[in-house]
């Protein structure tokens, strides 16, 4: 089976009401499609990289009472897991896609890792994409555009990262929902391609 790309139910997959019958219908709707580009992007990544890299994606299983809001698929060089690592992924809320590099607040060289990112500053204002964006929360659907951040606004980003315990720096591309849903598969995969691509230096100076 192979990526057929997103649909309004699975982004409405989001709207039902409990955790068992969310969780059924992202098992229905949803996690295949996460297993099929799991699948298409491991061996992409791993050229890409020079690691051998994993796809794992996400159970939600130890979720007792609330819904997940998001799922996804994430790539990291560890078959067991990717929290600790520099991994990318692509993934969904309800109203979007997110195409992500990412590093969260359980990898244990952030510190280091923002001193490089500070360190690289001028090189990544320039070359990540205005329609790009940035958080430093993956707990949060909303991220600001690259094109509207200043050069001194994503060095504070990088220097939280070093600083604070519980910073994480996540950059890449959102798709809105009506978008997502009008790309044919083969135009989605050819995007997420492209933007992985264009993520690669981050992934590179860890």
């Amino acid at each position: 089976m192979s990526f057929s790309g997103f649909t309004h139910t699975d982004f409405d997959v989001f709207k039902i009401e409990g955790l068992e019958s969310r969780m059924d219908a992202l098992i229905t709707h949803i996690r295949p499609k996460l297993e099929d580009l799991g699948k298409h992007f491991a061996p992409m990544l791993t050229v890409e990289t020079g690691d051998e890299i994993y796809p794992h994606v996400a159970k939600h299983a130890r979720r007792t009472v609330n819904p997940p809001k998001d799922t996804w698929v994430a790539f990291a060089s560890n078959s067991r897991g990717y929290k600790m690592l520099p991994h990318f992924q692509i993934g969904l809320w309800d109203t979007h896609v997110f195409i992500w590099f990412a590093l969260i607040y359980e990898a244990p060289n952030k510190e280091d890792f923002g001193k490089k990112l500070e360190k690289n500053l001028g090189y990544i204002y320039k070359q990540i994409p205005t329609n790009f964006v940035w958080s430093g929360d993956h707990m949060k659907p909303s991220a600001k555009a690259h094109g509207e951040m200043t050069e001194e606004e994503l060095q504070s980003l990088f220097i939280r990262l070093q600083q604070v315990k519980k910073a994480e720096i996540l950059c890449g591309l959102h798709i809105p929902r009506n978008e997502a849903i009008e790309m044919t598969s083969e135009s989605f995969l050819e995007k997420a391609e492209s933007v992985f691509k264009t993520l690669l230096p981050l992934y590179k100076l860890y």
